[in-house]
């Protein structure tokens, strides 16, 4: 009897001190200290300009881009690394294997309570953060908020209306692709096995990015479609490192050298201005800003264009005697039987300098030298129902808000509460400087 009790109060001993090594290794493990392998993975930071493969990169609600690898990410497209629970303090409490799956910017302006909130997958669960915490409630299983979306996955991406079909966010598994509609929590699954598989993605001012190994492959969010030279070199493009890049070193256009051929906003209000065959958008600065190829979103326009303007829910740009109408709410798709003569559209020969359309109305201004017509664009045929003149002999570009008209010359461009008063007024406003908040240039 005596030896079986000896024998119990050992093995009572053995488990308390297991368990008390267990409790050491959980302290240790929350407070950054070595693993139980003897490897400290806190001490070792990654260099994301050797070869990383990353694994989740997201957006937060101010414009900062995270890039996540194992239990650090970095912050921007340069400096060092820091330890992801840093800054999103409570995914180690949760979630001891020190990464992340997947993550996302969540768009969703119908719904402020989940708009810019920042998702992270790990495993079965999502977090949610705002401003850097973690909201209440959260984490929950992944299908509790993204019904028929799997676990353990490999990416996902945030896709506004516009540029999918509704708002909408795409999660990656393997070559499987489910397309996740945020206003009625459906799912439509697909299969691009043409994409390489993606360990994250991204979308940056309109452009999709899935990034795999060292690389990325721009695709379209809708189709799929992969257009261009690609996989390319991460490094080349999303991160400062020496002896890496493209472009040449060329620094940003001084704000003094700005001439634009024209400027537009759309009905769902992304903003655009155009410049020689370049295009930017000036409503996202918040990530950022950079020019690219007209052609890259309007694949039909080659060179420059002579005007945009929207309306509805259709964007016209003029390119010569031609007009081109595109369907804004399908990422710009070109309406058949465009490009048509602007005869033929608007009743006027082209080439023209400049033409906007107010909110709210249904007269476009086109402006050729020194005279603006006004045209009818609810009228069948549509045709110049008035013709005026403006104190200008050449303008560049015009772009009518809720503020007024304004009109572009080289880098200045005048202020004008309406299309008439513009027309009728007899002293010129003071000129106004193109900025670099708005235009991205430098001064």
């Amino acid at each position: 009897m005596t030896a079986v009790l000896l024998s119990l109060y050992a093995c009572l001993a053995l488990a308390l001190s297991n368990a008390a090594q267990i409790n050491d290794i959980i302290i240790d493990a929350a407070e950054g200290h070595s693993h139980p392998n003897g490897e400290d993975h806190h001490d070792a930071k990654p260099d994301r300009c050797k070869d990383i493969e990353f694994d989740a990169i997201t957006p937060d609600e101010k414009g900062n881009t995270f890039f996540f690898k194992g239990d650090h990410l970095w912050k921007g497209f340069s400096g060092p690394a820091e330890l992801s629970n840093n800054i999103f303090k409570e995914l180690d409490d949760y979630h001891l294997l020190g990464h992340v799956d997947a993550a996302f910017r969540m768009h969703h302006q119908d719904d402020p309570s989940v708009h810019d909130h920042i998702y992270f997958f790990l495993d079965d669960k999502v977090f949610s953060y705002y401003n850097y915490t973690l909201e209440k409630g959260y984490p929950v299983e992944i299908q509790q908020e993204f019904p028929d979306v799997p676990s353990h996955l490999d990416a996902a991406v945030e896709c506004p209306k516009g540029e999918c079909i509704t708002d909408s966010v795409l999660f990656f598994k393997g070559n499987e692709i489910y397309s996740f509609d945020i206003k009625t929590k459906s799912v439509k699954k697909k299969v691009w096995a043409h994409l390489p598989n993606c360990t994250s993605a991204f979308r940056w001012l309109e452009h999709y990015y899935c990034f795999h190994g060292y690389n990325f492959t721009r695709f379209h969010p809708v189709s799929g479609d992969v257009t261009g030279a690609y996989p390319k070199a991460a490094r080349n493009y999303f991160m400062r490192c020496e002896g890496f890049g493209h472009g040449g070193g060329e620094k940003r256009q001084r704000c003094s050298e700005v001439k634009l051929n024209a400027i537009t906003t759309d009905d769902t209000g992304r903003s655009y201005a155009f410049q020689d065959e370049m295009y930017i958008r000036l409503d996202t600065h918040r990530d950022g800003s950079h020019h690219f190829p007209i052609s890259r979103l309007w694949r039909e326009i080659s060179g420059v264009v002579d005007a945009v303007f929207n309306y509805g829910d259709n964007m016209y740009i003029i390119q010569g005697d031609q007009v081109y109408i595109y369907k804004s709410a399908v990422h710009y798709t070109l309406i058949e039987g465009y490009p048509k003569p602007l005869k033929e559209e608007l009743g006027i020969d082209g080439p023209v300098d400049a033409a906007f359309l107010c909110p709210n109305q249904h007269i476009v201004n086109v402006i050729q030298g020194q005279k603006m017509y006004d045209i009818d664009l609810a009228a069948t045929p549509r045709a110049v129902n008035m013709t005026r003149p403006i104190p200008y002999s050449q303008i560049d570009a015009g772009f009518c808000d809720g503020d007024g008209v304004k009109v572009f010359i080289g880098p200045e461009y005048y202020s004008y509460q309406s299309p008439l008063i513009l027309a009728v007024g007899k002293i010129k406003p003071p000129p106004q400087k193109i900025s670099p908040k708005k235009f991205g240039c430098e001064e």
